[in-house]
């Protein structure tokens, strides 16, 4: 007897339906999978034996094959237990022949339990998309799929799933997923940080926009107090930015059950010491990267300079297209990053160098060496260079607690809502993200502005990618100013956030 149970796989982010095909006949007991399995496919069989065991159903003595249709697609993972199992069972007439309509997608213990699935998500909105009614998933998965507009069935083992197909003790479908912002921990606010105005402002500027931000301070001067503070002022996530974001989650695995959609903006801050793959994405079967991870969020590099430079080089591509591309012998895959980067350094190897009253000890040589690491096209890509100056004795111990991040949040929201109505109409929604053939139409400037942006860009040679960063960071101050057009001030707010490339990288 043959039969089919409809199921689907994942490459990437991209799911796409499995017809999972089970025949039962005669012959030497054995047990097959064909249409490019993986070894996690492949391990399915040992696993589907002693649950079935376990449940009280032993394998038949009989000549077991599995097609994995498309057969000539790469299969991997461990969501075809659930399917094959259910397939087997039909052609023992312990079960119905299911329809089309039902879709399987589960990994099963020896036990007979069901474990969690990575990229269920995905899988689940693409089920919606082909026509399916009703998913079932394991009980970890529930909340996640119920993202998807369509019925779905969680449940913990076997059994449980069998009472509920032979309508014996039928199951409750996941209510629909309602998306809520989770609220930040108190224990982060710009309120908290001491003096720092200028670098506050900036970093508002930055949330502002979107933009990307550069600080350079020694040590102990708060640039990852400020960093870590930075999503805190950030608009919320719509509900649409939220399920892209969390798809990325779900395929790597970082969802859990009590957690499983995200509701705040990610805040990835890598070690120094990551490879390239671990920042871009990589592997036999690509994963995402950091840069992936930090998707709608914060990617924050400390110690910019101790990364590795050819690792940084990497970013330079998904920084400008906002994806990732990972090409395999087996496939190619795109992961989105549209993320803000933060970087953070010291200005030299000791930390010291241009401090008003510890000495640097470090030669001219090295300082520039170390500087070096950062390379022009890459400082290039930071919108904002902010110098986060050592905070003296009178503000810290000042007891007035600075502005709150809800304060300067509000000012950030309603700049960005300003950007979405100018911009939605591209399908852009922030300035950052203007197309580089858009920038003139959406960026007006006054005659005076302009005159002043045309002075600066001859006397300091500037190239055309940070002339058109500096009119879209003035651009956001002019909306933080409420400004329809771009004044004079807003340009020179601009270029005096430029001015650490000249500082540092000039000598």
């Amino acid at each position: 007897m043959v039969t089919q149970i409809s199921s689907f796989g994942l490459y990437g982010l991209n799911a796409f339906p499995v017809t999972v095909e089970v025949s039962l006949s005669k012959g030497a007991p054995s047990f097959e999978v064909v249409g490019l399995p993986g070894n996690s496919v492949k391990e399915s069989r040992e696993r589907i034996r002693s649950a079935l065991e376990n449940i009280g159903m032993p394998m038949p003595p009989s000549r077991v094959v599995v097609n994995l249709a498309p057969a000539d697609v790469k299969k991997s993972g461990t969501m075809y237990d659930l399917p094959i199992l259910l397939g087997i069972l039909v052609c023992m007439g312990r079960l119905d022949p299911q329809p089309a309509h039902r879709c399987y997608i589960g990994e099963l213990s020896l036990t007979g339990d069901t474990c969690r699935v990575n990229g269920v998500l995905p899988m689940a909105l693409a089920a919606a998309e082909n026509g399916i009614q009703e998913l079932y998933v394991p009980a970890a998965n529930r909340t996640e799929a119920a993202a998807a507009n369509l019925r779905v069935y969680g449940f913990g083992n076997i059994l449980q799933l069998l009472a509920h197909l032979d309508d014996k003790s039928p199951m409750v479908s996941a209510p629909p997923y309602r998306y809520t912002e989770a609220p930040f921990p108190t224990v982060l606010d710009f309120a908290d940080v001491k003096g720092q105005q200028n670098a506050k402002y900036a970093l508002e500027i930055a949330a502002a926009g979107g933009h990307n931000a550069l600080m350079i301070g020694s040590p102990g001067s708060g640039k990852s107090m400020l960093a870590k503070r930075i999503p805190t002022i950030l608009p919320p996530m719509t509900e649409a930015e939220a399920l892209e974001t969390t798809q990325i989650y779900s395929v790597a695995g970082l969802l859990r059950g009590s957690h499983p959609f995200l509701s705040r903006r990610p805040f990835r801050a890598p070690h120094h010491t990551i490879s390239g793959a671990g920042l871009v994405g990589g592997g036999t079967i690509p994963r995402p990267g950091e840069i992936s991870l930090a998707h709608n969020g914060v990617l924050f590099l400390d110690e910019l300079a101790e990364f590795d430079r050819s690792t940084l080089e990497i970013m330079r591509q998904p920084l400008e297209d906002h994806q990732v591309t990972i090409t395999r012998v087996s496939g190619t895959i795109s992961y989105p990053c549209r993320f803000m980067l933060i970087g953070a350094m010291n200005p030299c190897p000791c930390g010291y160098y241009g401090h008003p009253k510890r000495q640097c000890t470090c030669s001219t040589s090295k300082v520039h060496q170390y500087l070096n690491r950062i390379s022009g096209p890459l400082l290039d890509r930071f919108d904002l260079h902010i110098e986060v100056d050592p905070v003296p004795f009178e503000a810290l111990s000042d007891g007035k607690r600075g502005e709150s991040s809800a304060d300067i949040r509000h000012r950030v929201v309603q700049a960005r809502q300003i950007q979405a109505e100018r911009l939605g109409e591209i399908g852009v929604f922030c300035n950052a993200a203007i197309p580089a053939g858009l920038v003139q139409q959406y960026c007006p400037m006054e005659e005076e502005a302009k005159t002043m942006l045309q002075s600066v860009f001859d006397r300091l040679g500037l190239s055309g990618r940070a002339y058109d960063r500096i009119l879209k960071v003035a651009r956001t101050v002019a909306d933080l100013d409420g400004s329809e057009t771009i004044r004079r001030q807003h340009i020179a707010c601009a270029v005096q956030y430029r001015s650490l490339d000249r500082k540092y990288w000039a000598n």
